[in-house]
């Protein structure tokens, strides 16, 4: 069993939001600060509203627009429709030693994938997907979202890779049962500090610029 554990992985399939970006909870948190909103108000509604969740998981597989959602999620909230989506976002930044640690692993023959839950398709950074990613799977383009265990074939599939070859890398714990049931080693995702040193050890290279080794 240990020998299983320690074995090399040879694909690397992860999340967007919160794993390659900064804390998506910590927007909303200061988007709710800045609205005069109480921050429950907002994460409570899905986790107990069953409506509020039936329009994010509308909006997570596509088939509720930005607007729609927007203008219906807004009157359950009391708070002005427009932009709020973007404003729920503004405080989202790039993870960039998480973008390295993946490009690293792309550059070093890792096979990668993106496997994400989309609130609408219009917010990654799609120029870079060329140098990250092997295969691309967003909820929205698909229909689906996780933790359907779709999304994590696909996204095994897409990157060219059997899923019991992959890593997968997600900040929320729940996402990350389906991953292992297909056979995939999971990382939960808290921090850059903590996610590098453990793909490092699981995909069997360096993934900082400081621990690669130089070239003569």
């Amino acid at each position: 069993m240990a020998a299983e554990r320690e074995r090399v992985r040879k694909g690397l399939l992860i999340d967007w939001g919160g794993v390659l970006t900064t804390n998506l909870f910590a927007s909303f948190h200061a988007y709710c600060l800045e609205t005069q909103l109480e921050p429950q108000a907002l994460l409570g509604r899905f986790r107990t509203d069953p409506v509020a969740r039936d329009l994010l998981i509308a909006l997570e597989t596509g088939t509720l627009d930005e607007a729609a959602f927007e203008l219906k999620f807004a009157a359950m909230l009391g708070v002005e429709p427009h932009g709020l989506i973007d404003g729920l976002f503004a405080g989202v930044e790039p993870d960039q030693a998480m973008l390295d640690a993946v490009r690293m692993a792309h550059d070093g023959g890792v096979r990668t994938g993106l496997v994400s839950n989309s609130w609408g398709v219009h917010r990654y950074p799609r120029e870079l997907f060329a140098s990250l990613f092997d295969g691309v799977v967003i909820s929205a383009e698909e229909g689906i979202r996780k933790p359907s265990r779709r999304m994590y074939e696909l996204g095994a599939e897409r990157a060219g890779v059997p899923a019991e070859e992959c890593v997968y890398v997600d900040d929320l714990p729940f996402n990350l049962t389906p991953a292992a049931e297909l056979g995939m080693a999971v990382v939960h995702h808290t921090s850059a500090e903590t996610t590098i040193p453990e793909l490092e050890r699981l995909l069997g290279m360096p993934l900082t610029r400081a621990a690669a080794p130089s070239r003569p």
